[in-house]
């Protein structure tokens, strides 16, 4: 059965019925003016609306239908497009390829405080990780200063440098207490790096510098310049130099690394010009460390470049103060990810295959029947679906389906997954599942290009949706032509049956005067009385 006929014969049935109703009404108005010629008057609203409905009842029940054919008809591509909507988003680590280069990546050993994240462009693999020194970000304190003592007496400038940039704030002998300059430095529009503290110790208020990022390349230095040499202010002037590059043992062992530590500023990774007035708390250092043997180095402990694929996360707990006690990173595939997004694919196209199909059903029962049974449409985006899941990908003339994963076709187009098979590839046979979802022609992409196409503004759902939303427009201006028609045919009517009903009443009023003067039958009239 079409869909064309089934909405031929809803439309035709409910034509039917609207037009027996409209004649039973026709009737009964047709018995009002037998009773308007026999009594004093007749029904004229029964008898117009029942009139003008049997004239329009026929058109307007067709076009009622009709109106709620096409909406329904909207609303079930409303639900089509949701569930392959739905497919489609679940499809995309499928589709690009990601999830079959899912990975993990963990560490073991003595030491601890290492994380790793594994993302697109890892490689399987284990690694020896041994980290001699975390990234440090400088910590300056000054000696201590009397807390309400301005440090200068007139116009002055202190210039903040961190890692190339810098920045000049002004101070006198309003704002140069230890306090005064600290919320100077920390409200500079342009800071260049540099947070400050006060510490009031025992022996006065220390201003505390400290780096916001870390690494040899952001020490602090302090410029000062003040026409008055005697202010304190002048003693706050230091200068941080960057360390000894560690990239020049790139080959050494933890070992050897320890072994040459004390030619590295003491480790510090900076030096601080010789004075009394400061004192480095923490010196401004990269991260060192080895992967398998090769030196790396990183200005902070978030490394991103030193393995494809691989972020490793630091922390002061993964130094190795042996030099002996590395820590392994495995980076492997990531097979229960892949399963689950596997998995999650198959419930998402078995909810379409369900949706479909509860939009295509039969039933004998013309109520029952699926809104797009019969559908030309519905049925192409069908059949073009399940071809992909059942042909697979081809390669040459070579074919993997998706059985070769443990992922079966049922009869009713639905797929089924045999959790056993599909875990054992992914294990033992990554390049099937690698062949099966790659980004070129891969189910998924193949999936993913159709209901795009599908879906796009010129698709074909959207092109008989618009052809739907077309028909309701001229169904609408139908209707209102229909309904100016009812007007008028009303007032038409109206005007002749209340005239008829006025002649109907003079005439039985002229009847009765008849018969009183002339007299009828059984009865003398008064003329017939006044002659006796």
């Amino acid at each position: 059965m079409s869909t064309v006929s089934s909405t031929a014969s809803s439309i035709a049935s409910t034509v039917a019925a609207t037009t027996a109703a409209s004649t039973a009404a026709l009737q009964a108005a047709a018995q009002s003016i037998i009773s308007g010629s026999t009594n004093s008057t007749m029904d004229v609203n029964s008898l117009v609306t029942a009139l003008v409905n049997s004239k329009i009842a026929g058109q307007a029940a067709t076009l009622a239908a009709q109106q709620t054919l096409d909406n329904t008809q909207i609303s079930a591509y409303g639900t089509l497009s949701a569930a392959l909507s739905a497919l489609q988003a679940g499809l995309t680590s499928l589709s690009n390829g990601t999830t079959v280069n899912d990975f993990t990546a963990t560490t073991s050993g003595t030491n601890t405080g290492i994380t790793a994240t594994a993302a697109s462009g890892a490689v399987a693999g284990t690694y020896s990780i041994d980290v001699a020194q975390v990234a440090t970000a400088q910590v300056l304190t000054s000696t201590g200063y009397d807390a309400k003592t301005a440090l200068a007496t007139g116009p002055s400038t202190m210039t903040l440098s961190v890692g190339g940039a810098s920045t000049t704030i002004s101070l006198d002998s309003s704002n140069s207490t230890i306090s005064g300059i600290a919320a100077a430095i920390n409200s500079a529009s342009n800071n260049p790096g540099v947070s400050a503290t006060v510490v009031n110790g025992s022996d006065g208020a220390h201003l505390v510098l400290h780096a916001t990022s870390t690494g040899s390349s952001n020490a602090i230095s302090v410029q000062i310049s003040d026409s008055t040499s005697t202010d304190k202010l002048n003693n706050l002037a230091v200068t941080s130099n960057k360390g000894t590059s560690l990239t020049g043992i790139s080959s050494a062992t933890s070992a050897q690394l320890k072994a040459n530590q004390s030619t590295l500023d003491d480790g510090s990774g900076t030096a601080v010009t010789s004075t009394s007035n400061w004192t480095q708390t923490t010196a401004a250092q990269d991260a060192y460390f080895t992967i398998d043997g090769t030196g790396v180095t990183n200005s902070t402990n978030t490394v991103t470049s030193a393995l494809s694929g691989i972020t490793l996360n630091l922390s002061a707990a993964s130094v190795d103060t042996t030099g002996s006690s590395p820590q392994t990173l495995t980076v492997a595939q990531d097979t229960t990810s892949q399963a689950s997004t596997i998995n999650q694919f198959v419930t998402l196209y078995n909810t379409l295959v369900t949706t479909m199909g509860t939009l295509t059903a039969y039933s004998s029962t013309a109520t029952s029947q699926g809104v797009l049974l019969g559908d030309s449409t519905l049925n192409m985006v069908q059949n073009q679906l399940a071809s992909i899941v059942a042909t697979g990908v081809k390669s040459g003339n070579t074919t993997t389906s998706l059985a070769s994963i443990g992922i079966s076709l049922n009869a009713d187009g639905s797929l089924s997954v045999d959790s056993d098979t599909l875990n054992s590839a992914l294990k033992n046979n990554q390049s099937t599942v690698a062949s099966l979802f790659n980004s070129t022609n891969g189910i998924a992409e193949q999936l993913n290009t159709n209901i795009t196409n599908y879906l796009s503004t010129s698709g074909v759902i959207q092109t008989r949706t618009t052809a739907l939303n077309t028909d309701l427009t001229n169904l609408s201006t139908q209707q209102t032509s229909l309904t100016n028609y009812q007007t008028q045919l009303t007032s038409m009517y109206n005007a002749q049956f209340t005239a008829l009903n006025t002649l109907m009443a003079t005439m039985n009023n002229n009847s009765q005067y008849l018969t009183q003067l002339f007299g009828g039958t059984n009865s003398a009239g008064a003329l017939a009385t006044n002659k006796g």
